[in-house]
């Protein structure tokens, strides 16, 4: 049994409940028990009770990362008793059952383990209506719930535990998308100056120590292209993505868009600007001084990318040639989502057409 982790970015819509809605709730929960205070039964019992369930229940708002396992179960457990005990005592200020109701939720989306969170909901419940069966036994004209109804406030456990499975599947998919731009940014990088360096010690072995001399280099120049897209891809990361319109003219001068990208999903746009992205570096590597052009239409059904690069205006000896793998990296991206690529020769330039479904 362990503690949720920590969600992250992608989550964060996910905690909703944590950042706004469970705290209004608390704050309902004891001001009203406070101002309808006349109505709870046996106020000398009931005090001490309201303070430990008030006081946990505000603890237990807390991100608490540090807290032990075992703490963290007893302060849920603290916090589900306490108010299971307020339920037939506060049943008429409205409000006071709303203890038990918030600590069945945040023990389902606090603990990974079901079984842990369902135990502490599950003997809340228990608690309330036993409780709620032996007031009305001792007091009748106090009109406390059905014995039955108080049950229910085992319920939320299963809300809180639907909403820490999702911000886990969330959490997987920025994993995901993450290990995606590291693969993408170092993985064939690092692919093209194994293969590079490997060329350099046949070439020397075979005393052609001129051509090996220029696959280091070219070795070097993919080292230093990919530190570059690395510390743009830590900068996406951080900061966010600007939108597709955005980010494609940061690419390159000549980039034209014809229909609306506003609406296009996030992982067709991710795909799209990472493929651009790979196709204007390479047109830096193999031509460069060609002129660039980016073009996007966007239809109903399909988002086509076409970025072509015309014939090299200088020669450069020390850029590296590539090994392929980027290209191979692009069409592996496409598929990934029902797409094609298609790249060749046109002309004296090169293009890259993407073509992905909405």
């Amino acid at each position: 049994m362990r503690a949720v982790d920590e969600p992250g970015p992608a989550t964060r819509l996910g905690t909703f409940g944590d950042q706004l809605v469970r705290p209004f709730l608390l704050l309902f929960a004891i001001g009203g028990t406070v101002v309808w205070w006349r109505a709870v039964l046996w106020p000398g019992v009931a005090l001490p009770v309201f303070v430990v369930a008030g006081a946990s229940a505000i603890v237990a708002l807390f991100p608490l990362r540090r807290l032990p396992l075992g703490w963290l179960v007893t302060l849920l457990s603290v916090a589900m008793l306490s108010g299971s005990v307020l339920v037939p005592l506060t049943e008429q200020t409205t409000s006071g059952p709303f203890f038990a109701y918030l600590a069945a939720g945040a023990a389902g989306s606090r603990l990974a383990s079901r079984k842990a969170a369902a135990g502490i909901a599950v003997t809340g419940a228990v608690l309330a209506a036993v409780l709620t069966a032996v007031i009305a036994a001792l007091d009748p004209d106090a009109g406390p719930w059905p014995w039955w109804l108080a049950l229910t406030v085992a319920l939320p456990v299963y809300i809180g535990i639907a909403q820490r499975e999702r911000n886990a599947a969330l959490a997987l998919v920025e994993r995901g998308r993450i290990a995606r731009e590291i693969h993408d940014v170092l993985g064939h990088s690092l692919s093209g100056i194994a293969l590079q360096l490997d060329m350099s010690d046949a070439l020397r072995e075979s005393g052609r120590a001129e051509q090996a001399d220029a696959a280091v280099r070219k070795a070097r120049a993919l080292a230093v292209g990919s530190m570059a897209e690395t510390r743009r891809a830590v900068h996406a990361l951080r900061q966010g993505a600007l939108p597709l319109g955005e980010s494609l003219r940061a690419l390159a001068a000549d980039v034209t868009i014809s229909g609306s990208a506003r609406h296009i999903g996030a992982e067709v746009a991710h795909t799209v600007l990472r493929t651009a992205q790979e196709a204007v570096t390479n047109a830096a590597k193999h031509a460069p001084g060609a002129a660039v052009s980016v073009r996007l239409a966007c239809r109903a059904d399909v988002v086509r990318l076409t970025v072509h690069n015309g014939p090299a205006a200088e020669q450069r000896g020390d850029l590296a040639t590539g090994t392929g793998l980027g290209l191979v990296g692009m069409r592996e991206r496409a598929a990934l989502h029902g797409g094609t690529l298609e790249a060749g020769p046109d002309g004296a330039g090169w293009t890259v057409e993407l073509e992905l479904p909405r």
